[in-house]
C-alpha cells in the first residue's frame, strides 16, 4: 500500500546504517589503533614544545600507541590550530594549546581561520603555571616597588621584551602597566629565546616570561629575578616575592591544555582524558618537568578545562580591548 512507503524506506535506511554504526563502534572500542599526532602550534625549542615532549612519551605508553609531535608554528599559533580544526574528528589529532590559540587570539586577530569555541572539544588541562619578571643585572631596581618607582621616574624609557604581539609575556606587561599606571615600551620578538637573550645582553630592560627559559641566564648572572606572577611564591625561588605582594590581586597564569576537533566521539575523549590524568599524576614526570623549569603537570576533566578556558577568555578580553592591542 502507498502508506507503507515511509516505514519501509525508514527500515531500509536503518538497515543500511547498521554497518556504518557497527564500524564506528568498533573504531571507538579499538581506539587508539594507530599513532596519534600532537600538533604544537609553535616552533621547536619553546616552552610548549618542551612540555609536549615530556608528556608525549608516557602518554603514548599509556595508550599503547606512539604520540608524534608535529610543530606547526606561525601566526601566533593559528596555523597549527587551524590544522587541528580541519582534521578528522577521530581522536588521532591533538592540539597542544596555550593561551593564544583558543583564549586571546580571538581578541587580537581578525578573521581567525577557526572558531575557538565551536571547532574544539576540551580534553584535559596539562599545566597551569605562571611567569617570572626578571631584569638585566645592571638595572638598579631590585624589588617591585623600586621597579615601579623607576618606571614612574622615567616614563616610557624602561623596555620589556616579549615573544610577540599578543603573547602572554606581552599581555603581562600591559596588565602591569594598567594596574600601576606606569608607562613602559614594549619590544616584541618572534619567540621567547631571542627576547630573553636581548634582556640578558642589556638591549632591553626586562621580560616577564616562563622561568624555565630564563634559568640559564639567571644562573649565569645576566638576569636578576624580581617577582613572580602567581599568587604564591615559587618553591624554586622562595626568596623572590610575588607581584601580588606589591599589587594585591595581580595574577597571570599560563594555561597549557589538550583539545581535539569538536565532534570527536565522547568515548575517545574519555579515553584520552583517563590516560592524561594517570600520566600527569606520576611524581617522576612532575620531578623531571620541575628540573627543566617547566610548570608541574596538572590534569582536569574535559568540563573542568572548559570552565578554565571560559574564565581566561573573560579575564583577558577586557585587558586586550582596553589596551587596544592587535597582533598585527
Amino acid at each position: 500500500m502507498e502508506g507503507d512507503g515511509l516505514p519501509r524506506r525508514a527500515a531500509i535506511g536503518g538497515a543500511l546504517a547498521l554497518p556504518f554504526l557497527a564500524a564506528r563502534a568498533r573504531a571507538q572500542a579499538d581506539y587508539p589503533s594507530r599513532p596519534i599526532r600532537m600538533i604544537v602550534p609553535f616552533v621547536p625549542g619553546g616552552g610548549a614544545d618542551v612540555t609536549a615532549r615530556f608528556v608525549a612519551e608516557p602518554l603514548g605508553a599509556e595508550l599503547g600507541q606512539p604520540i608524534i609531535i608535529e610543530n606547526r608554528g606561525g601566526a601566533g599559533g593559528t596555523i597549527g590550530t587551524a590544522a587541528v580544526a580541519s582534521a578528522p574528528a577521530d581522536g588521532y589529532t591533538l592540539l597542544y594549546g596555550t593561551p593564544g590559540p583558543l583564549i586571546t587570539n580571538r581578541f587580537l586577530m581578525a578573521n581567525l581561520p577557526y572558531d575557538s569555541d565551536r571547532d574544539f572539544a576540551p580534553v584535559s588541562l596539562l599545566t597551569r603555571g605562571s611567569y617570572l619578571l626578571a631584569v638585566h643585572k645592571d638595572v638598579p631596581a631590585r624589588t617591585m616597588p623600586e621597579l615601579i618607582a623607576l618606571a614612574r621616574a622615567r616614563p616610557g624609557e624602561l623596555t620589556y621584551a616579549s615573544a610577540g604581539n599578543g603573547a602572554g609575556s606581552h599581555l603581562s606587561g600591559e596588565l602591569l602597566s594598567m594596574k600601576t599606571g606606569i608607562r613602559m615600551t614594549h619590544v616584541p620578538y618572534r619567540g621567547t629565546a631571542q627576547a630573553v637573550q636581548d634582556v640578558a645582553s642589556g638591549r632591553v630592560t626586562m621580560s616577564i616570561d616562563t622561568y624555565g627559559v630564563m634559568i640559564p641566564q639567571i644562573q649565569a648572572g645576566n638576569l636578576r629575578p624580581v617577582a613572580v606572577t602567581s599568587l604564591e611564591r615559587y618553591p624554586e625561588l622562595p626568596d623572590v616575592p610575588t607581584i601580588a605582594e606589591t599589587i594585591p590581586g595581580f595574577e597571570v597564569g599560563v594555561v597549557n591544555y589538550i583539545c581535539v576537533r569538536s565532534g570527536t566521539p565522547r568515548p575517545m575523549i574519555e579515553r584520552l582524558n583517563a590516560a592524561l590524568v594517570k600520566v600527569l599524576a606520576d611524581p617522576g614526570l612532575a620531578r623531571r618537568m620541575r628540573e627543566a623549569g617547566s610548570s608541574p603537570p596538572l590534569s582536569s576533566s574535559p568540563e573542568g578545562l572548559a570552565d578554565i578556558l571560559r574564565a581566561e577568555v573573560e579575564k583577558w578580553g577586557p585587558v586586550i580591548r582596553q589596551a587596544g592591542l592587535s597582533a598585527g
